[in-house]
């Protein structure tokens, strides 16, 4: 047999066993959930996004190790199928596409940073899968979640393909989110489990020496230094990003009934008897939501009243001021984007102007001051000098 061939069998020979050698192959398993836009967990927000970038133990290998990911899960997405498995989706008779399921804190990183590291592992003008791997099942594909997100991922294809980095067009395609069927077990954390078997396979594959060699260039770096400067310029501040209105609602639907009793309701927490009505520690309080600074523990003061109150606000573009006519008498209520937060009087501190937003605990999450600079908010420890 030529040596040319002798070393193609043993390359082919070494992908076939690195992707079918493992224990378990054709398990069964649940489809996740599905879902449509950010969802809350407790007071922290928390965003999905779907990546297909060939093999999903190197997708979920890079995206899990980034910063501001809570977790990436190995799975099938798109098609028309009511399930998805190894077997069938390998074969290539599915629409499905090997992906990943991406989690992460928007407070901690981006979705602008996410898709550079996700471009950085992948060969964004292969047309017909990724490296060794052929056939449609893994092609690479952005699923978005929400218009935001098609919006930021149209940008950032648009970005790769003006850098030059690339002759070829970008074929990576922007397209909805459908489904998602989690895969089997064994293929969950891949890289962490069957570390050297994962790296036989990465390098046998052909994508270590893809990535050393086009994701090194001059042009490339230039790409994703470019794109780091701008992510950092706009999550500098509170006005990171714009929320649309089907986020928010989606968001809020995710909260607990307790807090959607209040922004949706317009409902009332029991006093002395929420989170912060007694809370002394230093840093800023934001909207459970959209993130958007509100108060600050510089301008707290205890009311008597059992309710957080504040003096004055960090925001005033961020709130809507309505009068409220549920009583005897009118009140002024308190609302941010998101719904309502509480009311406004006029009984407090007169040396501080007199005002006294009272807040419900529940519709605010607290940044801790030392917390502040990694969460985005540096620009406000001024209020702590």
């Amino acid at each position: 047999m030529p040596a040319i061939a002798v070393l193609a069998f043993v390359t082919v020979g070494m992908i076939l066993f690195a992707k079918f050698s493992t224990l378990g192959l054709f398990l069964n398993q649940e489809p996740t959930p599905d879902p449509q836009g950010p969802t809350i967990s407790g007071s922290e927000v928390r965003e999905v996004i779907t990546l297909a970038g060939g093999c999903f133990w190197c997708t979920e290998a890079y995206l899990q190790e980034t910063p501001g990911v809570i977790d990436a899960v190995s799975g099938y997405a798109g098609g028309d199928a009511e399930t998805a498995d190894y077997k069938t989706v390998s074969s290539g008779n599915t629409e499905h596409r090997e992906a990943v399921q991406i989690t992460f804190d928007p407070a901690l990183t981006t979705l602008e940073k996410l898709l550079d590291v996700y471009w950085a592992h992948i060969d964004p003008t292969d047309t017909g899968g990724q490296f060794a791997d052929r056939g449609m099942q893994y092609t690479t594909a952005i699923f978005y979640h929400t218009d935001a997100q098609r919006e930021a991922a149209e940008a950032s294809k648009e970005a790769l393909a003006a850098s030059g980095l690339f002759e070829g067009q970008i074929a990576t395609q922007v397209i909805p989110f459908t489904t998602f069927f989690k895969a089997e077990e064994y293929h969950q954390d891949f890289y962490k489990k069957s570390a050297e078997h994962y790296e036989q396979y990465k390098k046998a594959s052909g994508r270590t020496d893809f990535i050393e060699e086009n994701w090194a260039k001059e042009a490339a770096l230039l790409f994703l230094e470019t794109n780091a400067q701008a992510s950092h310029e706009t999550a500098s501040g509170y006005a990171d990003r714009e929320w649309s209105q089907e986020e928010i609602d989606a968001a809020v639907q995710g909260l607990s009934s307790d807090v959607q009793r209040i922004l949706v309701e317009e409902g009332t927490e029991p006093p002395f008897r929420n989170a912060f009505w007694d809370h002394k520690e230093e840093g800023i309080y934001v909207d459970i939501v959209t993130k958007q600074p509100l108060f600050s523990s510089t301008h707290k003061y205890d009311s008597q009243t059992g309710w957080p109150s504040f003096y004055k606000t960090l925001n005033e573009e961020a709130l809507i001021l309505k009068t409220d006519l549920k009583l005897a008498y009118p009140r002024t209520e308190v609302r941010s984007r998101s719904g309502h937060l509480g009311h406004l009087f006029d009984d407090g501190p007169q040396e501080h102007g007199g005002l006294r937003y009272c807040i419900n605990s529940r519709v605010l999450q607290f940044i801790p001051k030392a917390e502040m600079e990694a969460n985005g908010y540096g620009s406000w420890l001024y209020l702590f000098e």
